[in-house]
């Protein structure tokens, strides 16, 4: 067996990161985001930061070919370029900051951004005016730097259009296409700062296929007329999934 991959199946709660990468999958494919806020904390818990995140950064590429296809038809694709190239700019200085940052602080730093974006969400914040396109590359850049330092490139992006006035349909397919742009992005920056081991790539190629097969369920699952139903099972996981990663729990 590669050294690389017995180092995989070697990890710690690895049974309970297969059904978090599950239930992540399952509720990215529904909506187009939410599943770093659900697979990051549990995987931040078990394993050093920097592989999270390349095993995440790996799954999310092999999901390609189940959500882009009917993403690309739905989404407004110059907002989710403008999204995606300013997330794939500020990527490598992401990456910097998870290597200069010690990993406790990064843990913390993570489980707060998502406990914010969680009460954010649920506090039903609305925006009822139009975000121009240098406020879209804004937002790109927030997302770049936080899904580079801390594998949670979600909340800026999430926070922009939950708050906003766009229909899910939308929401979801423009989440779907920038977020591609950036796995290249952050991809190519952790290689540059040598973070990626094989133990990380085998570890993504093992989660695919749970990570596969909620985002296949939930992208058939997915009716707008059930959002509410769905994002409150949603609320409620990523809260279960935050509180058992705090590394006070250690």
């Amino acid at each position: 067996m590669p050294e690389g991959l017995a180092a995989a199946f070697a990890t710690p709660g690895l049974p309970f990161l297969a059904l978090a990468v599950l239930v992540a999958g399952l509720v990215r494919g529904f909506s187009g985001f939410g599943a770093a806020l659900i697979m990051m904390p549990v995987a931040a818990a078990i394993m050093p930061l920097p592989v999270a995140i390349v095993m995440m950064a790996v799954v999310g590429v092999l999901s390609w070919p189940v959500l882009l296809p009917r993403a690309l038809r739905e989404a407004d694709r110059s907002e989710a370029a403008i999204l995606g190239l300013a997330a794939l700019v500020t990527a490598p200085l992401g990456t910097w900051v998870l290597t200069a940052v010690p990993q406790e602080v990064l843990r913390w730093t993570l489980a707060t951004i998502a406990s914010a974006t969680l009460l954010a969400l649920l506090s039903g914040l609305r925006y009822r005016g139009r975000v121009s396109r240098p406020g879209v590359a804004a937002v790109g850049g927030a997302v770049g730097l936080m899904g580079g330092a801390t594998g949670l490139s979600g909340p800026p992006a999430v926070l922009f259009y939950l708050a906003g006035q766009a229909r899910a349909p939308a929401i979801r397919a423009n989440v779907i296409v920038a977020f591609a742009i950036f796995e290249i992005g952050v991809i190519a920056s952790l290689f540059a700062r040598d973070l990626v081991t094989m133990r990380a790539i085998w570890l993504g190629l093992a989660m695919a296929l749970p990570y596969l097969l909620g985002s296949t369920v939930g992208q058939m699952l997915f009716r707008p007329e059930r959002e509410r139903e769905f994002r409150l099972a949603a609320y409620v996981t990523i809260a279960l999934a935050i509180l058992s990663s705090l590394p006070v729990f250690d």
